[in-house]
């Protein structure tokens, strides 16, 4: 069994899903699993029909412009009055029906139940158009054999039952499955975070004990950094586990951080391919050991930084620092970079869910803090010290750290 995963812009518009197919044909369509993300900009799409819900704005409106896409999309893939018309219909519908019956003030409950639409629309667009040019495959729901936790927009797997549900799947037969999602024990919807969809190739990757896994993106594979961010970067034809996951740690985005566990654990190899160039060999990412190290260049903007201190100049305790970790659990935000002297702490900081204000509200009950927000940090993993300043000089510098050859700076 082989495991595919196509993104989001692999299935853009109408000739997108076409060249999917072509890939598949090159590649060889027996016995494989098909993972696919929402077209195009759903999601984001979809996360502002959330908003517009809880903004008590008119969320039909925008469920209406999310559904003519791909209506528009279907018109360049099936003959008119195709089933799959309907079926999208049907998606839609059901977006609308659950936002007027639901009675839930958790906005992470309902943003799962709704943005996942996106996922289930374009798996289902997929395997009509596959299925109707002879690629024969079934569709399933990822939410019957996905099994999580009730953690919304974070879901955690629970292995056991999620193993014992998908090793009921023939590995005969070819699947077309979603991407990002997963059920709790209710069966409501939960979502694996941001950019989950090779996470979940990963656990049907290692729940099938899948001979390979492939991610197809617009980019030739993983490369010494994003060749929109960094000039001079080349392509990485092969790396260990270890660094692929050393670089999903530090905010690399061509990977999931999580993507990488399940298949070491297996020893599956992973690639990282072009749908763009399919006949080219990518980036080859498994248990080999001594393969050299390139220097690579990592991004991440819209972070916080904060400087926090003790309004009395007494040392920033054990004490201390337990009740600020404590805060940023509460709240969810979660550290990119951590640096504490004496009498300050010094924090790279992300905020997925809004709640930094909070944060900071509360923590200036105890402290003195101080919050830059919109910085960036960069990462230089297995730098050459003497000149890996060269992606950030010019830039006003907050905070860096260096060790072991990877040197972190914040910027803004």
């Amino acid at each position: 069994m082989k495991i595919f995963k196509f993104g989001g812009a692999s299935v853009k518009d109408a000739e997108s899903v076409k060249n999917v197919a072509r890939v598949l044909g090159l590649q060889g369509f027996e016995q494989c699993l098909i993972v696919v993300s929402a077209m195009g900009k759903t999601t984001n799409a979809l996360e502002k029909v959330v908003k517009v819900y809880f903004d008590k704005g008119n969320f039909e409106d925008e469920i209406q412009k999310v559904k003519l896409d791909h209506l528009e999309i279907s018109n360049g893939l099936f003959p008119e009055k195709h089933p799959v018309f309907s079926e999208i219909s049907i998606f839609f519908d059901d977006i609308e029906s659950f936002l007027r019956r639901n009675k839930s003030p958790n906005y992470n409950f309902v943003y799962d139940q709704v943005v996942s639409c996106g996922e289930m629309i374009s798996s289902k667009i997929l395997s009509e158009y596959l299925n109707d040019i002879q690629f024969s495959n079934r569709w399933i729901d990822a939410r019957d054999y996905i099994k999580t936790d009730y953690s919304y927009r974070e879901g955690n797997v629970n292995w056991e039952e999620t193993e014992r549900k998908i090793k009921t799947l023939d590995v005969k037969n070819s699947y077309v499955t979603q991407g990002f999602i997963g059920s709790d024990d209710n069966n409501f919807t939960v979502t694996l975070g941001r950019e989950g969809s090779d996470y979940s190739a990963a656990i049907f990757a290692f729940c099938m004990n899948a001979e390979a896994m492939t991610i197809w993106k617009d980019v030739p594979g993983v490369m010494t950094g994003d060749p929109r961010k960094f000039d001079h970067v080349t392509l990485l034809t092969e790396i260990s586990y270890e660094e692929a996951i050393e670089m999903a740690y530090y905010g690399a985005s061509v990977i999931h951080p999580k993507t990488l566990q399940p298949l070491k654990q297996k020893n599956i190899p992973f690639y990282v391919k072009s749908f763009l160039e399919p006949e080219k060999p990518g980036t080859k990412i498994d248990g080999s050991a001594h393969l050299p190290k390139h220097e690579s260049y990592i991004l991440k903007e819209n972070q916080l930084y904060v400087r926090i201190s003790t309004r009395d100049f007494s040392f920033i305790a054990e004490e201390h620092l337990s009740q600020i970790f404590a805060m940023m659990a509460k709240y969810k935000i979660k550290i990119s970079l951590m640096q504490n002297t004496a009498i300050s702490l010094e924090l790279c900081l992300e905020d997925k869910y809004g709640a930094i204000d909070q944060f900071i509200d509360e923590l200036q009950l105890e402290f003195k803090t101080e919050l830059f927000k919109d910085v960036s940090l960069y990462t230089v993993r297995n730098a050459n010290l003497d000149g890996s300043n060269k992606i950030y000089k010019n830039k006003n510098i907050l905070l860096e750290q260096s060790s072991n050859r990877t040197v972190q700076v914040v910027t803004n």
